[in-house]
């Protein structure tokens, strides 16, 4: 006996079908959904993390800039009481000076020079005299640029010839001179011989300055 089945059954088939994968898509976007969330949530919280740990180091930073001020402000202070203190040490230490020069001046003079004037204008000191030759003079410039620790870079500024009567009816030709040197304070010429800053007598000169 021959059965025939007059259902619609490929209708109902293709409807199964249909079910099955709107089920799917469905569980599908559901666990996508969740996996994106989950994503989020996490990158959310990796984000806040970084934000609380930038915030702490923003705050670690402001407080080390601070710091980095005060410290600032200290080494402007320090600085200035130590230019105080070289000043005052400066000023104990150029007391002394016009023993230093007037004692230096006499062992570096040459024989034959005359020392009419000395001027001291800071620590640059200006020389005027007379001298028996041209020769003398550089004598002089050497004594005072290499044998004392109390004079340094010395200038000629000016020679001139002149003549100096010895009597009333002899002359002698000189040559009139003006040096500039610098006088070194304590601290620099300690640099140099530390034994020079001793106080010494001042000797008679031999050879008539006026100041």
């Amino acid at each position: 006996m021959i059965l025939i089945n007059l259902l619609p059954h490929r209708e109902a088939a293709r409807k199964l079908r249909s079910d099955v994968f709107n089920l799917s898509l469905g569980a599908s976007v559901l666990v996508g959904g969740l996996l994106a969330g989950i994503i989020f949530l996490w990158y959310q919280a990796q984000i806040s993390g970084q934000q609380g740990k930038n915030q702490i180091l923003q705050t670690e930073i402001k407080h080390f800039d601070e710091q980095i001020k005060e410290i600032a402000n200290l080494e402007a202070e320090i600085t200035a009481l130590l230019a105080r203190q070289q000043a005052v040490e400066d000023l104990q230490a150029d007391r002394n000076q016009p023993v230093h020069l007037l004692t230096e001046l006499v062992k570096q003079l040459p024989d034959g020079v005359y020392v009419a004037s000395v001027r001291q204008d800071n620590q640059t000191i200006t020389l005027q005299g007379v001298a028996q030759s041209n020769e003398r003079v550089s004598e002089l410039l050497r004594n005072l640029g290499s044998n004392s620790p109390w004079f340094s870079r010395p200038e000629l500024v000016e020679i001139v010839a002149g003549t100096v009567a010895l009597g009333p009816r002899e002359q002698r030709r000189v040559a009139n001179f003006t040096i500039r040197v610098h006088l070194m304070r304590a601290s620099e010429s300690a640099k140099t011989s530390p034994t020079a800053i001793a106080a010494t007598p001042v000797p008679v000169l031999a050879t008539p300055v006026k100041k």
